[in-house]
C-alpha cells in the first residue's frame, strides 16, 4: 500500500520532517519533528512543530505516533511538544538506552537511561499498526547505535543513514557510530525492492544543485549514490567515510540537541526560580 507523505523542510537545520498518513483511515505518524532553537539568544519556539499540527488538523488526520529515527545531534526534537498536544506516542529504536548511557552523564541529566522517556522502543523487525498500514522497524545502525528506518507501505524513512544520491551518506564518527556497520545497514536498505521510495532526513545542497530534495528510490541510490552505489566495496566505503569524517566539525546544535533529545524532546526541569537551563560542558582543548 502507498501512504500519503507530506514533507516539511526546516532551512535552519536542513532537516526534513514528515507527516505519513493512511489514506483509508486518516491515521498518521509524524517523523522527526523539529523544535526551533536559536542558540545565540537561547530562544525556543514551536513554530515548525505547530505547522505540522496545523496541517494534520486541516487534513482531518489523527496523529498516532511521533517516530524518531534516532537521537538527533543537529536539531532539538519537538516530539514531547507534539505528544502533549495530541497524545501521540513517541517511538524510537530500543538501543536508545546505549545513547542515553553515554550522554546522560555528560550533561548530568536526571533521567533513567532505560528508554522510559519514550513510549515505544522498537527492535528490528517489530511493527505497529497505522490504520490499514503497518509501520515496520529496520535497525540501521552506523550513524548512531539506535538508528531505525521506518518502512510504511512502499516508503522507507531512513533518517540520517543515507542521503540523496548526489550527497552520499551519514557521518559515522559519533559515539557508537561505525562506518563498517553503516555500510552493512545501507546494503540492507538497498536490498529492498528497487521501486521503494526513500525519504531522507536532511538535504545539504551539494555543489551543482540549487533545489532541496528529499525523495529518491532504492534503484536511484544503487545506481548513483556517490558514496555507496553498487560496486563500492565495504573497505572502499570505510576508507572514504573515515577520511571524510575527520574533516567534519561537530554539528552546531549538538550540545543543546542531545541533552533534550535523550529526554524525548523534553526540556530539563525548571529551577526553583522557574528558569530552564541547558548545560554547556567545557572540555579543555589540550586535555
Amino acid at each position: 500500500m502507498r501512504p500519503d507523505v507530506q514533507a516539511f523542510f526546516d532551512p535552519a537545520t536542513f532537516t526534513v520532517s514528515y507527516i505519513v498518513a493512511d489514506p483509508a483511515t486518516g491515521a498518521a505518524a509524524i517523523i522527526d519533528p523539529v523544535l526551533d532553537f536559536e542558540p545565540r539568544a537561547g530562544g525556543l519556539s514551536t513554530r515548525a512543530a505547530d505547522a505540522l499540527l496545523a496541517a494534520i488538523a486541516a487534513r482531518g488526520l489523527t496523529p498516532r505516533y511521533v517516530l524518531e529515527t534516532h537521537a538527533h545531534a543537529d536539531h532539538l526534537s519537538a516530539a514531547h511538544h507534539i505528544r502533549g498536544r495530541t497524545g501521540a506516542k513517541i517511538v524510537i529504536g530500543a538501543r536508545i538506552v546505549e545513547v542515553q548511557k553515554v550522554f546522560a552523564p555528560v550533561f548530568e541529566a536526571d533521567i533513567a537511561p532505560d528508554g522510559s522517556a519514550f513510549d515505544v522502543l522498537m527492535h528490528d523487525g517489530e511493527s505497529l499498526p497505522l490504520g490499514e498500514l503497518t509501520i515496520t522497524a529496520l535497525h540501521t545502525p552506523g550513524h548512531t547505535p539506535a538508528c531505525l528506518t521506518y518502512l510504511i507501505g512502499d516508503a522507507a524513512f531512513v533518517g540520517d543513514t543515507i542521503f540523496m544520491p548526489d550527497y552520499g551518506t551519514a557521518r559515522a564518527d559519533f559515539p557508537g557510530g561505525d562506518a563498517r556497520t553503516l555500510y552493512r545497514s545501507i546494503r540492507k536498505l538497498l536490498a529492498l525492492p528497487p521501486e521503494t521510495r526513500i525519504f531522507v532526513g536532511h538535504d545539504y545542497l551539494p555543489e551543482g544543485r540549487s533545489d532541496y530534495r528529499w525523495e529518491t528510490t532504492v534503484a536511484e541510490e544503487r545506481a548513483s549514490n556517490i558514496h555507496v552505489r553498487d560496486g563500492v566495496s565495504e573497505d572502499d566505503f570505510v576508507a572514504l567515510r573515515s577520511a571524510r569524517d575527520v574533516t567534519l566539525a561537530p554539528p552546531t546544535l549538538i550540545l543543546p540537541s542531545l541533552q533534550v533529545n535523550i529526554r524525548a524532546g523534553a526540556l530539563p526541569p525548571p529551577t526553583p526560580a522557574g528558569h530552564v537551563f541547558l548545560k554547556l560542558p567545557v572540555t579543555p582543548l589540550d586535555a
